[in-house]
Formats: C-alpha cells, structure tokens, sequence
C-alpha cells in the first residue's frame, strides 16, 4: 500500500537563497520552482506546489507584504489544500516575518521560515539543505502533531527555532541564527528531526480575541508606523525631542525604546518621553536582546518604576524587533489601550 505524502507549498519572497548572476553581484532572480528543482531530495518527501510571490530582497518587505502571505497560508489551510507551509526569503528580516505569522496565523499546519546565508553562486551555498530541512522538519509526525504548540517556526542549518525567540545573531556567517533565551526548539539529525522543548505560548493566547475580529484586508488598509529608537551611552536625545515636539510625532503611531539595562533612558530624556507617551503607546524593550526587563527594582529617574508612571509600557522579554512588529500590528487591529497593555504585560 502506498502512504500519501504530504502536500507542501513553498512560498518564495526572493532573498539570498533565490539570487542569480548580475552584473557585478547578485540579484533576486530564482522563482519557488527554481529553489524546489535544486532540491531533487524534495519530491521524495512530499508534494510540493511552488508560489513565487516575490523576488525582493527582505530588507524592502513591507507589513502589507507579509499580510499577502499570512492571507495565502489562512486560505490554503481553510481550503485544506496542503499540509504544511515553507516560506523562503532574506535572512535579514526572517525573525520579523516569522514573529509576524505568528502573531497573526489562527492555522493548525505547520508553517516554517527559511532563507540562506550564502547565495547559489558561493561555495558550498546552505539554501538547498535548508529548505530540505524545511520540508523535513514539516513532514516529520511530531511536528505536524503539535504545530499551533509549537507555532511558526524557522529553520536554519539544521536547527528549529520558534518564532517568538529566534534571532539573527550574526552579520554575515553561516550559523546566523539563534535563540538566546531558549536555545532551540528542536534539530535535525540525518534524517530525524528531534524536538527538545515546546514553548509556553500563553501571550499567544491572549491575541485571539484581537485578530479572530479583524481580517487581514482590514490590518493591510490600516497602516500604522512604530519608531525604533535605540538608546546609548550619553544620549542627547535630539530625535526623542524632536518627536515629543513634532505636531504630527514625526508620523509615528507608536514608539519603542530600546533600553539600557532592566528597561532604563537617560534621565534628562523622561519629560520628552512624558510628551510622547500623552500621545502615543511607548513600549520600553531590552536593548540586549534577551531577558526580561525589570518592574520594581530601581527608583531613580529615568528607571523602569519611572518610566512605568509616565505611561510607558514595559515588554517584558520581547526584544525590541518584535515589539515594534507586535505593537503596529495591534495597532492596525485598532486594539484598545487596554488590550494593548494587556498584551505586552504577557511577557513580563
């Protein structure tokens, strides 16, 4: 008796993984059926459907863009077309993207990133044996079993990050990926994929009531744009003056800071962040990238006791990326200030 393989779509967004010659470099240039036909491995796994959506390199993707996407995927799942989703793009925003999907995706299939660092055209390019691994980490049993338990993930040599605490940890190597707080979710191993821990997903939870009412047409025709600001060592806050003094808050919707320390800015800047925060959702997250910041520890201005009574909110062990991709999202979703606060204080 013949067993039916799964059905897999590939969705491709470009990236370096998809790059062919130019003229000088490389360009996006390969379309799904490319990456798939370089793969012969693939058709022994599953079936396979190929959907180029773009060829972009990932640093010019747009929320709307991903939108499109987490749109495809919620059809293909209603529609129980296919068993399993890889999305293939740039490695330089896969930790946004992934978060994004993830975020927004009511789907019981199993959905996973995934990209290259090297392009086709380097020696010893990783784009083939991650999207084999892709594709096997999507057909292994436990992993379909348990994917709203496990969520959106990405693949990268080899091993299985979720969404919610992977991270691009390096410029340019090959083993760019990781995370941090967690180390990852699973491996592969020849041909076995091993899973050592599923994560709590509780702040998942609490999204339902949110994007279950809006569709994603409705989040794609409410644009909202959140600032990233990056705070250092003796900062003049010339940007964070000239947005508290901005009529239109420069044309930001909301604000994240990413801090020093437990969640802490200069104390010279906390009137300016008072000024923003009677107008806008201002999110402090951990400039480290990892960890949870801190509540009620230190009183001095400018602290995390401070800058919670001037209205600021505190997220907890998201790092600041993925806040500003959560509160824009959320925003477009035209959350309550409640919900908002609500949100963030999950992952606290």
């Amino acid at each position: 008796m013949t067993t039916q393989k799964p059905r897999i779509a590939v969705l491709a967004l470009g990236g370096t993984i998809a790059m062919v010659k130019g003229k000088t470099a490389v360009r996006p240039g390969l379309s799904a059926e490319n990456l798939i036909a370089a793969v012969p491995d693939l058709v022994k796994l599953a079936d396979l459907s190929a959907e180029t959506i773009s060829k972009l390199g990932s640093f010019d993707l747009t929320v709307n863009n991903l939108l499109e996407v987490a749109t495809r995927i919620q059809e293909l799942a209603a529609q129980q077309q296919v068993d399993g989703v890889v999305i293939t793009q740039g490695t330089d925003t896969i930790e946004e993207t992934a978060f994004l999907l993830d975020v927004v995706l009511n789907v019981s299939i199993p959905v996973v990133v995934t990209g290259a660092m090297r392009n086709p055209l380097m020696n010893s390019p990783d784009g083939p044996g991650n999207l084999l691994a892709a594709v096997r980490t999507i057909t292994a049993p436990q992993v379909r079993e348990r994917a709203s338990a496990l969520g959106v993930l990405v693949v990268m040599l080899d091993s299985l990050h979720t969404a919610r605490h992977v991270t691009k940890v390096d410029a340019s190597r090959i083993d760019a990926f990781a995370s941090p707080a967690t180390g990852p979710a699973g491996v592969l191993v020849e041909d076995r994929v091993r899973l050592h821990m599923f994560p709590e997903r509780r702040w998942h939870d609490g999204l339902s009531s949110i994007f279950s009412k809006t569709d994603f047409a409705t989040l794609q025709s409410n644009p909202k744009q959140v600032g990233l600001v990056t705070v250092g060592l003796d900062e003049s806050g010339g940007l964070i003056k000239a947005l508290s003094e901005s009529e239109d808050l420069l044309g930001y919707d909301g604000l994240v800071f990413a801090a020093l320390g437990g969640g802490h800015l200069p104390g010279h800047l906390t009137d300016h962040v008072s000024a923003i925060t009677a107008r806008i959702p201002v999110v402090i997250a951990p400039r480290a990238g990892s960890g949870i910041l801190l509540q009620k520890t230190y009183e001095m201005i400018g602290a995390e006791i401070d800058l919670a009574n001037r209205g600021t909110l505190n997220a907890g062990s998201l790092p600041p990326l993925k806040a500003r991709v959560l509160l824009m999202l959320l925003l477009r979703a035209k959350a309550t200030p409640r919900q908002i606060v609500e949100t963030f204080a999950a992952f606290g």
